[in-house]
C-alpha cells in the first residue's frame, strides 16, 4: 500500500478537514466522540485521489486533534464510496455523558427514519448528508 503521508493532496485535505471532524465532536465533550463520514460517487472519490488517499487524509486530520482513530473505506457499495474515521479514544468520565447522550440521539434519529414513523426526525447535529455537503465544499478550493 502507498504512503500518503508526504502527498500534498492529503496534506490539504487533511487541512481542511480538521474543523470538520472537530465540529463532530458532541459539544461539551472536550473534543472527545467525534465521527466523520463521507459517501461519494466512485468516480467523485477517484478524482478527489482515492479512497487510500482519502481515509489517509482523514486519519491525519484526527490524528491532530488528538484521536485515536479507526477509519473504513469502501468501493462500490450502494451509496458508492464510503469512507469514515472514528475517535476511539476512551472517553474521560467528566465527558461520558455528555458523549453517550449524543451517541443516543443519533441511534433515535436513525431509527425514527428506519421504521419510518411520522412526524419530523428528531434533530441530528453532524448527519452523512451534511458531512459529505461539509466536505465537498472543504475539498473543492483545496486543489485536491
Amino acid at each position: 500500500m502507498a504512503s500518503y503521508a508526504k502527498d500534498p493532496r492529503c496534506a490539504a485535505m487533511a487541512e481542511a478537514l480538521v474543523p470538520l471532524l472537530r465540529r463532530t465532536c458532541p459539544q461539551d465533550a472536550g473534543g472527545y466522540g467525534g465521527y466523520y463520514q463521507v459517501n461519494l460517487d466512485d468516480e467523485e472519490a477517484a478524482g478527489l485521489g482515492g479512497v487510500e488517499l482519502i481515509r489517509a487524509a482523514m486519519r491525519k486530520a484526527a490524528r491532530q486533534l488528538g484521536w485515536k482513530v479507526t477509519t473504513l473505506g469502501w468501493i462500490g457499495t450502494r451509496h458508492g464510496t464510503m469512507v469514515a474515521v472514528q475517535d476511539k479514544r476512551e472517553v474521560p468520565d467528566e465527558y461520558r455523558a455528555v458523549v453517550d447522550a449524543a451517541m443516543n440521539d443519533k441511534l433515535r434519529a436513525a431509527l425514527h427514519k428506519v421504521w419510518g414513523e411520522p412526524g419530523p426526525a428528531p434533530v441530528q447535529r453532524g448527519s452523512v448528508p451534511l458531512m459529505m455537503q461539509e466536505f465537498r465544499a472543504a475539498v473543492a478550493p483545496s486543489g485536491t
